[in-house]
This record gives structure tokens, C-alpha cells and sequence, in this order.
């Protein structure tokens, strides 16, 4: 079903093995893109899918793009089209993960501007089983998260992630399922593609936006539902290391992370060691909005089939 799925591809739908990029182009040499992953939610009673915090994905799109100095020659109008169309196209009736890329096409140098073209990329890809999941174990990077000193972990660029790529193998190949930065100012920062939270004394804990992340869309929705349905705290401060060892919980988030809990830093085992209480409590929560069952948050999501 995968090899066989259409890419939306400059304003056409075609077969995955039709939708080819020229490699000499900029993305193809330097990674000049920028993107957005973008979850959508089936549910079976409404027999509907429904694409999450679609508006805000093609905000912060629009963002990365101006911020990357790209042309922009798409209006929100057009990738709301083009996304609905390849969705319903692939005739989706489960969960999915759709990447939605600028990139800049043609035969220029890693500085051009343009020409832009886009790819809409969707693949059926199933939610974090949380009850069956142990749990993962994370080391501190070695690596420090790139700031808007250098490279702004606010523009969502392709080129950026090399950073996350540097830190995950790195994770991996020392017996990590993957890894927390710090900045350069020695704080906790976050995953690699994933914002963090922490628990502690019943607190929700979570590093602001100018400690060298990004803008997450989950985040923002995990602070809303945190403050709105579940009635806990949520501080947005700076978090030292060391409190990655002594604090209740820990859970990275994301659109494809969704919600993970982080049982174990750098060998030592988070304090509570499981999933019970505001992880759990967020995991559930979240799931239930993202999927239709609540709601007062219909806002959120928009419906794929009409």
C-alpha cells in the first residue's frame, strides 16, 4: 500500500514512483526546504478523519518560509486544497502522517530563493500504542541544540534536523532509544524532533519558547488541555539537568511523537518508573481531542471527508 500510495507534486497527484525532484536542486544538495508533519485521526464511529491543528501546521509553514527567505507562491487556500485532495485521493480510512514540504527546485546555488515547488506526502502510520509502551530511555546529547545564534530551531528546515540526526545515532549506538539537548546556555532544550515536558510536585514543566525550540503545535495544545481539562499547573521556565534525575515524570511530545514517556536518564530511572498519573492523564486527554471525542475541541481538527 506504501509503494503504491499518490504524492500530491506541484499541483498534481501522481503514483510515489512518478514523484521525482531534480537532484541538482538546492533541497536536493543543501536541504533548502521546509516542512511540516502533519497527524490526522480516524474515527470509526464518525466514519471521518479528522487532520489535527491544520491551520496552525500551514502558519508555522508560512513562517519557516519567511524566515528562510524563501518565495512563497502558495496561499493558505491552496495547501488546505492540495492536502484534502491527496488525502481523499489515497481514500485513508486510518491513521495517517502526511508531510507536507517547500522545497526550493531549479538549478541554483544554496542560496537561492526559488523557484518553489511542493510535495504532499501521506502515509498511514498508527498511534503510540501508551499502554503497551515501557517507556524509553534517553541520555543527554552530546551535542548542544542549535539557537538563533546559528541556525533557529524555529524555522522548521530541512537542514536543521541534521542536528536531531547527530543526536539520535548517537543515542542509539550507546543503547538509548533517543536523547534530550541541552542549549547553549546549558539548559534542557528538548528531542530530537520533540518538545519536553516534566513533572514535578504535581507541576507540569515545560522549557519556554526562547530556550531553543521549536514553536511545537503539540506543546501548545498539551499546556491548553493541561490548564483547561485536567486543572494542573503548567510553568514554563528553564530546567536544569539535573532535575531531568529527580523530577516524577518526563514525556517527550510531538506530532510524531505524539505522547512518550521517558523512563530512565542517563541511567538514572525517572521517579515514579512508569506511566501512571499527569503522563497518562495527558496521553489520554490529547488522544480523545486529536481523534474527535470531544467536543468542545472540534475547533482543532478538520474533517477530511465531506
Amino acid at each position: 500500500m506504501n509503494n503504491n500510495r499518490l504524492i500530491w507534486l506541484n499541483g498534481n497527484i501522481v503514483p510515489l514512483s512518478e514523484a521525482t525532484i531534480n537532484v541538482l536542486a538546492p533541497t536536493s544538495q543543501f536541504g533548502a526546504n521546509v516542512f511540516e508533519g502533519i497527524r490526522c485521526y480516524w474515527n470509526g464511529e464518525d466514519k471521518q478523519l479528522y487532520a489535527f491543528k491544520l491551520n496552525e501546521h500551514f502558519k508555522r509553514l508560512k513562517n519557516s518560509m519567511k524566515m528562510f527567505r524563501m518565495e512563497d507562491k502558495y496561499t493558505v487556500e491552496e495547501l488546505k486544497k492540495g492536502f484534502i485532495d491527496v488525502v481523499t485521493a489515497n481514500n485513508y480510512r486510518e491513521d495517517i502522517a502526511v508531510r507536507q514540504t517547500v522545497f526550493i527546485d531549479g538549478f541554483g546555488s544554496w542560496m537561492a530563493k526559488g523557484p518553489i515547488n511542493m510535495f504532499i506526502a501521506p502515509i498511514a502510520k498508527s498511534r503510540n500504542d501508551f499502554n503497551n509502551n515501557r517507556g524509553i530511555k534517553c541520555c543527554i546529547s552530546s551535542w548542544e541544540r542549535i539557537s538563533d545564534k546559528n541556525l533557529s530551531p524555529k524555522v522548521k528546515v530541512g537542514a536543521n534536523y541534521i542536528n536531531s540526526r547527530m543526536a539520535q545515532m548517537e543515542a542509539i549506538e550507546n543503547g538509548y532509544d533517543s536523547a534530550i539537548f541541552l542549549n547553549n546556555q546549558g539548559k534542557v532544550s528538548e528531542g530530537p524532533g520533540s518538545c519536553l515536558f516534566i513533572v514535578r510536585d504535581g507541576k507540569l514543566i515545560t522549557p519556554p519558547v526562547t530556550a531553543s525550540i521549536l514553536e511545537s503545535i503539540t506543546r501548545d495544545a498539551i499546556i491548553q488541555l493541561a490548564k483547561n481539562e485536567l486543572n494542573v499547573e503548567v510553568d514554563e521556565r528553564e530546567i536544569d539537568r539535573t532535575e531531568l534525575y529527580i523530577c516524577d515524570e518526563v514525556f517527550l511530545c510531538g506530532s510524531a511523537m505524539e505522547i512518550t514517556p521517558v523512563v530512565n536518564v542517563d541511567g538514572i530511572q525517572v521517579s515514579n518508573g512508569n506511566q501512571d498519573n499527569i503522563t497518562k492523564r495527558v496521553h489520554q486527554t490529547y488522544i480523545e481531542i486529536v481523534a474527535g471525542k470531544r467536543d468542545n475541541y472540534l475547533s482543532w481538527l478538520t474533517p477530511i471527508y465531506v
